[in-house]
């Protein structure tokens, strides 16, 4: 495939990891029943970002292994996952074929999916094309998908989180430092792989959305509940997310009227 090459240098590395990690991961997660979200696992029923999906024709931009998109399936909805490493999504069609969970999936980059105009009620990402892909590619995409009133949610690295982020040849956990500009936040490369990470500033990503016909309705800021597990210092300490969020998740509305 053709891809843009920030999709291309993150496929490679989803590769690399689906080959290493995943397989073990994926079937961990899948065999779920409760969503969670992010790092800290943190169950939907405490969030409350969803809602009800019974019924609604949902489309997972990034899917990776698509283990949300099983969830949402267990829940009634209608789910077709997006991703543009073929590795990743074949772990998810075994994974299909393991449970008998099925939907569609799709390679393709989250900002050209090549799906129809308004087919969906919800448009998803969490650690998907949120951070994978550059917003000003994929919210645009995520209007087109979307019918008039549905949601958009995505979850992404907090912008405090990212400030704190040292830049080293391996990844380290946030520090208690500001150490980049908060303006001008947009894209990172980091010394310790090939990839490309993406990320606005809060007044950025309110601007990005209402330009995309989308109205805020929530913004999660998300905190590490008492006793988080220590296996997820790659990004934090517990003791720095329980005083700063690692954490975002954005709920938007696409509006009924132009």
């Amino acid at each position: 495939m053709d891809w843009p090459s920030d999709a291309a240098k993150n496929a490679a590395l989803w590769a690399q990891i689906n080959r290493e990690h995943t397989d073990d991961s994926a079937s961990t997660n899948w065999a779920l029943d409760e969503i969670h979200w992010g790092i800290w696992a943190i169950e939907e029923s405490q969030l409350q970002v969803l809602g009800d999906v019974g019924g609604l024709d949902v489309v997972e931009l990034g899917c990776g292994t698509a283990y949300f998109s099983a969830w949402l399936a267990k829940r009634g909805a209608r789910p077709v996952g997006v991703d543009v490493t073929p590795e990743q999504l074949e772990t998810a069609r075994r994974m299909m074929a393991e449970t008998g969970i099925e939907f569609p999936l799709v390679e393709a980059d989250a900002a050209e999916t090549g799906l129809p105009d308004a087919s969906f009620d919800l448009v998803l990402s969490e650690y998907g094309a949120s951070i994978w892909t550059d917003p000003y590619r994929w919210v645009p995409e995520a209007a087109r998908l979307l019918r008039r009133g549905g949601n958009l949610v995505f979850l992404v690295n907090s912008a405090v989180l990212m400030l704190c982020m040292p830049d080293e040849d391996e990844i380290r956990p946030a520090v208690e430092q500001l150490l980049r500009p908060y303006f001008g936040m947009h894209r990172f490369e980091w010394k310790s792989d090939d990839s490309v990470n993406f990320n606005l500033t809060h007044g950025e990503w309110i601007r990005v959305l209402r330009t995309g016909g989308f109205e805020v309705e929530r913004l999660v800021e998300v905190r590490a509940p008492e006793g988080a597990s220590r296996a997820t210092e790659e990004l934090a300490r517990p003791e720095w997310a329980r005083q700063w969020p690692t954490e975002e998740i954005w709920v938007a509305r696409k509006r009924a009227a132009a």
